[in-house]
């Protein structure tokens, strides 16, 4: 099944002004300096890879919570969830700028609350990232009334979180709800009785990599 959630695959519209003013630039300056051009358009096409945005095929099996970013996998282990105050199992996708940058829902379910910290902004990589840098927390019931917690967290060179929704939407998994521009990562706390179906190292593609089972 394919993602219809969101009108305009193929290039994120995040990045629709970024990109038109990379190629404007380029071609002015390609028309007055020919060659001297190529650098810019280089950041062009830096700009045109990092924005992209593919429609994803959505897992349709019940009890899995997928991805919401492509990234690599840095964190699997018990923590506190600090949002809904319970411990719970911890993954962690850190996205460089190389990856895609949407952000779509884990499960299909009701945000119950929307949460946003200002912060610092050091490397993502890093796990005090998770509860020093910028984020916005959203915490939601699933269909199954289980407790899913999916964070957006700015990174070292990120300086922009955005996000579409609010507490009483309802989530449709593989949703696109958001999006963080240049270089973060995504934590989703879980609870302790899910089964992690992911390791520390792998990578992984937004929606299409199931996370865990509940």
């Amino acid at each position: 099944m394919n993602n219809n959630h969101y009108p305009h695959p193929i290039i994120a519209r995040e990045g629709w002004p970024f990109l038109t003013i990379a190629v404007v630039v380029a071609l002015v300056t390609t028309f007055f300096c020919g060659a001297w051009s190529l650098p810019l358009w280089i950041i062009a096409l830096f700009v045109l890879q990092f924005f992209r945005d593919p429609p994803r095929v959505i897992p349709q099996q019940a009890n899995a919570v997928l991805s919401p970013a492509d990234g690599r996998i840095v964190v699997v282990a018990r923590a506190h969830d600090p949002y809904t105050d319970r411990e719970a199992l911890k993954i962690s996708v850190f996205m460089n700028v190389f990856n895609v940058h949407s952000n779509r829902a884990p499960v299909d379910g009701k945000i119950e609350t929307v949460q946003y910290f200002p912060g610092k902004f050091v490397n993502a990589d890093l796990d005090k990232a998770s509860l020093e840098n910028e984020r916005n927390a959203l915490a939601i019931t699933t269909t199954t009334g289980h407790s899913v917690t999916c964070v957006q967290v700015a990174g070292l060179i990120a300086r922009r979180i955005l996000c579409y929704v609010k507490a009483g939407d309802v989530l449709a998994r593989g949703q696109r709800y958001g999006f963080i521009r240049f270089g973060s990562r995504v934590d989703v706390y879980l609870p302790l009785s899910a089964t992690p179906k992911v390791t520390v190292g792998e990578k992984v593609s937004a929606t299409e990599t199931i996370l865990a089972e509940l």
